[in-house]
């Protein structure tokens, strides 16, 4: 028998014994649980109905794409200063959760279009048109901006203490707040850097429950109790139906949400060309059949676009497919569809269990704050490594000149002023902004400039003379 024959995983197209399809499917739940269930916590939606839409969602995406992707649909962090900004405005103040949600919703559902429309861009054009639109010059900054706006609201979450705490014990409580919240911390940390094969995915679910224990010692040690009370919408029943939501249209939505998909374009390509990597090698261990994977993406960011509209229509938040699953299945090497589409029907399913919804929700404030110092902080490291994996050129004043503008309208509409900048009497979001500004400041200065496509060590032609790239 020959090596190739011997190689062990499962390819798109093929399934696994139905013992084996529910483990690696259990597994793919197990890896998008902790991110999707922290998107819920953080923009106030309800966690049940999130878990069912990354489900709804994923099925969706399977069949749009014509089962040929096995990538697995959730809520997305790039989403998140937008999404909390709405749940959180001024206008709002006083306004029902569900109506908030129904908001925050309709920009969600348009927010597909865009990466439909880029989508189609890819299909029609090719890839290059969106480097020229969405080069890592525009990309990174901005996913470095959507990180350091949230910077505040982990810091605050961090040192929350609970309402109940009496006047007395604030001290006390703001101590054990850090305690907590630096506990969750240190443990999400250690478990993502030391942690080895299946437990290297999951540092996002055992960090926050030692947050959790520490939680419970400091409530038996000291009466202090920081976990949450259970909203008024809360059941007590076994099984509950989630809270379902329809959008309600608002312009003051779509200009917050609608421009973030833009940073989830790159996130998504790049997730696309790295399955097809690991495929490929799987395909060629096992025999001469070849997956054109990279060659669907245009038909990816459709089936993303489309994951959007379903998230949202539902009452879900805006999302993308989730690194997190594609790390599972380069190292379980398990790469069928027939699991993702199980595991999408598994979440749907857990969402209507009503006491472990109920346990999510009363994870204490500080926990999650000790999570979001590393979750914020990761997704602005992701800026800096979208512009180091496209070699962008830090000296080129024209690169300096996108990225500057781009994070100081971007941060500094933050925390100038509370995330809508006020610009010839509108209201705009300082992501959305900063990243329309950073595109179409790079279209302007690009114009008349022809892309040198030489790499590291080749001798390029500048200025009349040959320098050493």
């Amino acid at each position: 028998m020959s090596l190739k024959n011997q190689a062990i995983g499962y390819l798109p197209d093929e399934r696994p014994p139905i013992w084996k399809l529910l483990l690696y499917a259990i597994q793919q739940v197990i890896v998008m649980f902790p991110a999707t269930i922290a998107v819920a916590l953080l923009t106030g939606f309800h966690v049940s109905t999130t878990i069912f839409a990354s489900g709804l969602a994923t099925i969706c995406f399977i069949l749009i794409t014509g089962r040929k992707l096995p990538l697995y649909y959730g809520s997305s962090f790039s989403y998140l200063p937008a999404i909390i900004g709405i749940m959180s405005a001024e206008a709002l103040a006083g306004t029902a959760l569900n109506e908030k949600i129904a908001i925050a919703q309709f920009g969600i559902v348009l927010s597909g279009l865009v990466s439909i429309a880029a989508g189609f861009i890819v299909k029609w054009f090719g890839k290059e048109t969106i480097d020229k639109v969405l080069p890592a010059t525009v990309t990174g900054p901005i996913a470095m901006a959507i990180g350091l706006t949230l910077a505040a609201v982990a810091i605050t979450d961090a040192a929350a203490v609970p309402g109940s705490v009496p006047e007395s014990s604030q001290v006390l409580g703001s101590n054990l707040a850090w305690v907590i919240s630096l506990i969750t911390l240190f443990a999400t940390i250690l478990f993502s850097v030391y942690l080895k094969g299946f437990w290297s995915q999951l540092p996002l679910l055992l960090g926050p429950l030692v947050g959790v224990f520490a939680s419970f010692i400091i409530k038996w040690a000291t009466g202090l109790d920081f976990f949450k009370v259970l909203p008024e919408t809360a059941s007590s029943n076994l099984f509950a139906l989630p809270i379902f939501t329809l959008p309600k249209p608002s312009l003051m939505a779509v200009a917050a949400i609608m421009p973030i998909a833009i940073a989830t374009i790159p996130e998504s390509t790049a997730h696309v060309y790295q399955l097809d990597i690991y495929v490929n090698d799987l395909a060629k261990k096992k025999g001469d059949k070849r997956y054109d994977i990279a060659g669907k993406l245009g038909l990816n960011l459709i089936g993303d676009g489309i994951g959007d509209m379903v998230a949202g229509a539902v009452g879900g938040p805006a999302g993308t497919n989730y690194g997190e699953n594609i790390s599972a299945m380069a190292i379980t090497k398990v790469f069928s569809v027939p699991v993702i589409l199980t595991a999408a029907v598994i979440a749907m399913i857990i969402s209507f269990f009503s006491p472990l919804i109920n346990a999510i929700y009363a994870i204490p404030q500080p926990v999650i704050g000790g999570l979001e110092i590393y979750l914020f902080g990761a997704i602005a490291a992701q800026g800096v490594a979208i512009m180091l994996d496209k070699k962008v050129d830090l000296f080129s004043s024209k690169n300096i000149a996108v990225i500057a503008t781009i994070m100081i309208i971007g941060v500094g509409g933050q925390y100038g002023f509370g995330g809508n900048i006020p610009v010839f009497g509108l209201s705009v979001p300082c992501i959305a902004g900063a990243a329309v500004f950073g595109i179409l400041l790079n279209l302007i200065l690009s114009i008349g400039v022809k892309k040198d496509k030489t790499q590291a060590g080749k001798v390029e032609k500048k200025e009349g003379k040959n320098v050493e790239a």
